[in-house]
């Protein structure tokens, strides 16, 4: 991934934080480390599977158990970076918004979501 890859991106031509940016990008490659070591671990469990030798069939329990649980740290990665992106986007747009109301004369609130 290149390092400008989101430059320009953000609300009226703002860019996105080079903290932000390097959080993505550290996020992006844990995550591709995590789907390469799970294709390593598919294709070992499919050689113990087709090999039908009980050893490496009991072996398979732990790989899959392996599996499952990058599958859950990719879940929360992905997780993390879309409230992180979510209040990147906040953030950038709360200089914008700031002092505005809304048509029946009260301040805007933001939506908060649950993480």
């Amino acid at each position: 991934m290149e390092g400008d890859s989101f430059s320009g991106l953000g609300n009226n031509g703002t860019q996105i934080d080079n903290k932000v940016l390097q959080t993505f990008q550290k996020s992006f490659v844990q995550v591709q480390n995590i789907l390469d070591q799970n294709r390593l671990l598919i294709n070992e469990i499919n050689q113990n599977h087709e090999s039908k030798i009980p050893d490496n069939l009991s072996r398979n329990v732990g790989l899959i158990r392996e599996l499952n649980n990058n599958i859950r740290r990719v879940v929360d990665l992905y997780g993390d970076l879309s409230c992180s992106f979510t209040k990147s986007m906040e953030a950038s747009s709360e200089g914008e918004s700031a002092g505005t109301l809304k048509s029946d004369g009260k301040p805007g609130q933001k939506r908060i979501r649950p993480g």
